[in-house]
């Protein structure tokens, strides 16, 4: 089943919701960067977080940069999105890989640790993009964001993630949701709310048992007369490509490029996202050289 998120309004206009599901997505990420099951769930909820922000963009060449830096051993995780929800994403180490927790839940907490900050980069277009953070809460990617949009953007919202490992270690179900509220919301619906967003059981396990996220909005929210108001495809898309590559040998300068002719006549660059290698043979470095003089 194609990846997508969907868009939802309640009647009064105080609460939006946000689902998707994203296994496929999650699933392409894993074989790209050959994760354990540890970092496949951390890289993974990091994807669906910025699949679920970015169709939270209004522009066309808007782009959403989420990351997550932490004290644990991968380190940093990072995810692109744009408003036609193309994501990329990769995590600094995709080795690692804790035992499993007591409650026999992937320890993404431990993985990406408690002591960092969550980063938030909404390229506009304009001369600076907006940047925004918060403090990690505990590094399982989801209390870590609903704290971030409260603190840093001031929007009350609850988020959760989730990235079902199959016995072959694939991703069997991947998915997520925000859910925030508007400052027009009477009491009793936001105390109703709340309580229903407690009881929500996995969001990956409605998914693995084939709830599509209409599905899951008409399960959850019933009591909340939903409308869809917006659906969008969610794809793993790099924009890498030589030229690009090209800019990167570039901005290393005419003298590491003739060092890198001498010591070895050519340069292999490898895009962090997708894994792509784009081989510089001699000839094409001391062209660079030239159109640099030029």
């Amino acid at each position: 089943m194609q990846d997508y998120i969907i868009r939802a309004l309640d009647e009064d206009k105080c609460i939006r919701v946000f689902i998707a599901s994203t296994t496929n997505l999650v699933e392409k990420a894993r074989k790209i960067h050959n994760t354990t099951p540890t970092t496949t769930a951390a890289l993974g909820r990091v994807l669906t977080s910025a699949s679920l922000m970015g169709i939270m963009l209004k522009g066309d060449n808007d782009k959403l940069t989420l990351q997550f830096r932490g004290n644990g051993p991968v380190r940093s995780i990072l995810a692109v999105a744009n408003n036609n929800v193309n994501v990329k994403g990769y995590i600094s180490d995709p080795n690692v890989d804790l035992p499993i927790r007591d409650d026999g839940k992937l320890d993404v907490g431990g993985a990406v640790g408690n002591n960092g900050k969550v980063i938030v980069i909404r390229d506009y277009g304009l001369k600076e993009p907006y940047v925004g953070q918060s403090n990690l809460v505990n590094g399982e990617i989801g209390e870590d964001l609903t704290q971030y949009f409260a603190a840093s953007e001031q929007q009350p919202s609850a988020v959760s993630l989730g990235v079902l490992i199959d016995k072959d270690l694939s991703v069997k179900a991947s998915g997520g949701f925000i859910v925030q509220v508007l400052p027009n919301i009477p009491e009793d619906k936001l105390t109703k709310l709340e309580k229903t967003i407690s009881e929500i059981s996995s969001i990956s396990k409605y998914i693995d048992d084939g709830y599509k996220p209409e599905d899951i909005l008409r399960e959850v929210f019933s009591d909340f007369n939903m409308k869809v108001t917006d659906t969008q495809k969610v794809n793993f898309s790099c924009d890498c490509s030589k030229e690009r590559m090209k800019e990167a040998l570039i901005s290393l300068g005419e003298k590491e490029i003739k060092e890198i002719i001498q010591q070895d006549e050519k340069a292999e660059l490898v895009c962090h996202f997708c894994n792509t290698k784009y081989n510089f043979k001699k000839g094409e470095l001391q062209e660079l050289i030239k159109n640099m003089k030029e």
